[in-house]
């Protein structure tokens, strides 16, 4: 189990590939990249900043993986979170989960994220032609994570614009 924050790119296949040496237990590999978009809400999107705090961000995403190791049957995963500027096209966040079979990599894997999109601590901060505006986690974001049995603000400290 391994969280990173970071500002710098993450490589896919070089990241998965770490998580699968020598390990031939390892049955099932499910990773989601998220993206930078150019658009949101019908405007359109120049840049957007992420913003965190240093050791209560990583604690989160220690705590939303551990969650998900003690739902499923995990023998590894990895979460890697950017911070900072990015533009459209940029990589944000690589959740990678790994397992026996494919069913419970994908539950977990699709967990973390409902996870990461409306409990981490993460502010976003876009720039549009009619200037910069905090984003907050939609109401779909909330029912997503409903679904797991968790109401939203029950996981980390609430804040504006959370990712």
């Amino acid at each position: 189990m391994t969280v990173r924050v970071q500002t710098a790119d993450f490589d896919l296949s070089t990241e998965v590939a770490a998580l699968r040496a020598g390990n031939p237990a390892i049955g099932a590999v499910v990773s989601f990249v998220g993206v930078v978009r150019d658009m949101n809400e019908g405007q359109d999107v120049s840049t957007m900043e992420l913003e965190h705090y240093p050791g209560m961000t990583e604690k989160a995403l220690e705590d939303i993986v551990a969650q998900a190791h003690a739902r499923w049957d995990l023998l590894d995963s990895l979460v890697i979170h950017r911070v900072g500027p990015l533009l459209p096209l940029d990589q944000i966040v690589l959740v990678v989960v790994a397992s026996r079979h494919r069913g419970e990599a994908f539950a977990a894997c699709e967990f973390i994220m409902d996870y990461l999109k409306t409990e981490a601590p993460f502010w976003k901060k876009e720039q549009t032609a009619q200037g910069a505006r905090w984003v907050d986690a939609r109401e779909t974001d909330d029912q997503a994570l409903a679904k797991w049995g968790i109401a939203s603000g029950n996981a980390a400290p609430a804040g504006e614009g959370k990712a």
